[in-house]
Parts: C-alpha cells; structure tokens; sequence
C-alpha cells in the first residue's frame, strides 16, 4: 500500500507491451538521460564498436540456407575457424576482456578450453555460467577488479546483468542475439569509468550465411543490434572477415 512507486532501469526491450505493463505499474515512463548523453558527459566510458561480419564459404552457406534456426545457431557455435577467431581475439587485446556466450554446454565450455590453453600460464582465464556457484562469481567479480589483463568468459545468464566490474576494457558477443535488453544491459558492463580512463571496446560477431537472396536468422539478428546502436547513437564501424 505505498503511497508512491518508483522503477528505475536503464534498459527497456523496445516493444510496446514491456512499456505498458511497467507503465501500468508505476505510470507514465521519464526518460531522465541516455547512455550517449552520459558518455559525453564524462560519466561513463567511451564505447567504441566494431561489428565483425564473418563470411563463410559458399558450400557452408548452401547448406545453412534451408535449415531451422536452431541448427544454424549450433553450426555457428560449433565452427572451429570462429571458435580459433574468438579465442585469438580475446588474447589479442589488451585490458580486462569479457567473452558473453549463450549456450553452455555446447559454446561456453568448448571456448573458455580453447582460450585457457592457448594463454600465456600467467594470463588469468576465469569461467561463468549458471553453475558456478554465486560466491565463486563475486570474487571473480573482484579478482578481475584488480587485474590489467585477465580474460572471463560468461554467459549471458549471469554477466549481461546486476555485475559491475571496474576494470572493463573489451567485450566480445560471441553469441547470436537481437535482445534489445540483453544486447543494453551487456553493453553496461563495460560502461563503468576504469581507473586508467581507457575507452570500452565492444566487439560484436556477425554472422553472415546468407544464400543468393536469402539471408540467415543470425544475420537478421545482428541488423536488429546494428538498429539498437543506431537508436541509442553509438557509434559503429563494420569490418569483413573471412573464415
């Protein structure tokens, strides 16, 4: 029975019935600021995109055209050259790197195996997902705080969420996704000001299976994120890359 009821949050999911539900709860919504606005204010890191357009072969391409989505997503996440592309990716930069995945099972482990044997013995590699036990995840949490160049891979489930981590310099999408929360609220991990004041580099794996006219769903999904940067005002730069 209180008086007054206030939400906050700094994502909504874009559709109409999200707005209105949480609009019946507490009222008419405020937009107070956005992301870019805090950025340019100084209050948040810079964020510097970089969609990464992986092109596959033409046979590759043939195959996937007709199959369910959930086949190509698990084509996609079982390829072994974008399996090597991510790890080398997370090992070549530098700073704190957050590698988000979907699928545990199949993705998450199989990635956090590949970069954990191909680092150097005294780059710390930690792993995150559902299983790992809450505790466990904060200290990581704060074993990372204090480091300059360790490498979390998580998925989505646990670290697109509720985690602040200081010293944030990378994130790489490795899984498919056109979640407008989830896509935000992933983007926010790394948008919390590090001591070095280096800017937050999003690395975003696009998918590009598209067959003559046809394009692929992971394809689809990653114009939906490309619509979300260009919404919020983010900048961003496409590269090709061939598997």
């Amino acid at each position: 029975e209180a008086e007054f009821r206030f939400g906050t949050t700094g994502t909504l999911d874009g559709t109409n019935t999200h707005k209105l539900v949480l609009e019946g709860y507490f009222g008419p919504a405020h937009y107070v600021t956005t992301t870019k606005s805090l950025m340019d204010q100084g209050a948040l890191a810079e964020l510097d995109i970089n969609v990464l357009l992986l092109k596959y072969s033409d046979e590759e391409c043939r195959l996937i055209n007709k199959v369910k989505y959930q086949e190509e997503v698990d084509f996609i996440v079982k390829h072994s050259k974008r399996n090597n592309f991510i790890t080398n990716l997370a090992l070549d930069q530098d700073g704190n790197t957050l590698v988000l995945f979907q699928l545990v099972e199949k993705h998450g482990k199989p990635l956090y195996d590949l970069i954990k044997d191909k680092a150097h013995h005294r780059r710390k590699i930690f792993y995150v997902s559902g299983t790992v036990d809450t505790d466990i995840r904060e200290s990581i949490r704060e074993i990372v705080e204090k480091e300059k160049n360790a490498v979390i891979v998580a998925s989505l489930g646990t670290f697109s969420t509720g985690v602040n981590i200081r010293n944030l310099h990378n994130i790489i999408f490795a899984s498919p996704s056109k979640s407008q929360i989830k896509v935000l609220q992933s983007i926010g991990r790394g948008l919390r000001k590090s001591d070095d004041g280096k800017e937050t580099k999003l690395y975003d794996l696009a998918d590009d299976l598209h067959w003559k006219s046809n394009k692929n769903y992971t394809l689809n999904h990653a114009a939906e994120r490309i619509k979300i940067y260009t919404k919020e005002k983010f900048k961003y730069r496409i590269y090709e890359i061939n598997l």
